[in-house]
């Protein structure tokens, strides 16, 4: 999105609340809040009702939100952001010096060209601003749909966070744990919410991270993209081991399984192959299920036969669907085994 291009728009018209909000990353009833308090609020409003931000009052709003993000009182924030001219933050503890903020975001993230909505998520969550997060993850779901706000903002975000704390000193941990315990409970009610919809009848399908794996937000994100299209799946979460995941398989004769591996030191190619040639049933009738391996810790050559490697999670979803379907007709819609 070319934002200068919005910019004669908005010095006629101005910007809506929630234009403003979802661009800094701060809640519509904080910037409500902020102005009834301390007055940091729209110079005009249209037909004396409806508000609209001018640059002039963006501006202002970000001073705000820079201010008090450094832990400055809203208060004395709000006084120095109308005046211009802001204090300094306030002591803290003697901490390493961080290398010099790079261009990008405005917060210190180091963003590329990503949509608007990562910027402000990066905001509040360097804010450690956990109601405003958990508004705007939810609107975006509502607005976008899972896919899109998993692929372009909650990794975009995830990603920035992650690079800059590895670039700081350890700086920022707190933003990154913060930040993931909110995606991840976003996309736990995407699930809770589709469970009460239309289960298809077929056998369920396993994810599991490959052991020494901790990374387990993508395959929360599968599993939410399963439950939103009636997919039964199971969710072993982080590090499984062989042995369990094996039996697990033997148990419930899964329409395939996810093996997540986010980078190749953890990829565990004898466990995939293994699982892959696992079979189960009567003598006659044995079956099979196919392997998705999951995340560029797999990246190299094609996968072995019974083995397939989506692109990402819009890709994952589409070939679960699939074998799934196979997977109902081949067997006459077997009940589900528990």
């Amino acid at each position: 999105m070319d934002e200068s291009a919005e910019q004669p728009t908005e010095a006629v018209h101005g910007v809506t609340t929630g234009a403003v909000a979802r661009r800094l990353g701060v809640a519509p009833t904080t910037l409500r809040s902020w102005d009834r308090r301390y007055g940091i609020g729209p110079a005009a409003r249209e037909d004396g009702r409806h508000r609209r931000w001018t640059p002039g009052d963006i501006a202002v709003l970000q001073e705000m939100c820079r201010l008090t993000a450094s832990g400055v009182p809203p208060a004395e924030a709000a006084r120095a952001a109308r005046a211009g001219s802001g204090p300094a933050a306030p002591p803290a503890p003697v901490v390493p010096a961080a290398p010099a903020r790079q261009p990008g975001s405005g917060n210190g993230l180091p963003f590329g060209d990503v949509r608007q909505e990562c910027r402000g998520l990066g905001r509040a969550a360097v804010r450690l601003d956990s109601p405003t997060m958990d508004e705007m993850l939810g609107s975006l779901i509502s607005e976008y749909g899972l896919v899109t706000t998993w692929e372009e903002v909650m990794v975009p975000t995830l990603h920035a966070v992650g690079r800059k704390w590895e670039t700081s000193g350890d700086q920022y941990v707190e933003v990154e744990h913060l930040l993931s315990w909110h995606v991840s409970t976003a996309l736990r009610r995407v699930g809770i919410g589709a469970r009460s919809g239309p289960r298809a009848n077929a056998p369920a399908i396993l994810l599991a991270c490959v052991p020494g794996e901790q990374h387990t937000l993508p395959l929360e994100a599968l599993a939410a993209g399963l439950a939103e299209l009636g997919l039964p799946a199971r969710m072993f979460g982080a590090a499984v081991p062989p042995e369990a995941l094996a039996q697990a398989v033997r148990r419930t004769g899964p329409s395939a399984v996810v093996l997540w591996a986010q980078a190749r030191s953890t990829a565990h190619h004898a466990l995939a192959r293994h699982i892959a040639d696992s079979a189960w049933g009567v003598k006659g009738a044995r079956a099979r299920t196919t392997v998705l391996l999951a995340g560029p810790g797999w990246a190299g050559p094609a996968p072995a036969p019974g083995m397939l490697r989506p692109g990402g999670l819009r890709e994952a979803l589409a070939l679960l669907r699939g074998l799934c379907e196979s997977a109902a007709a081949s067997a006459g819609a077997p009940a589900q085994r528990s």
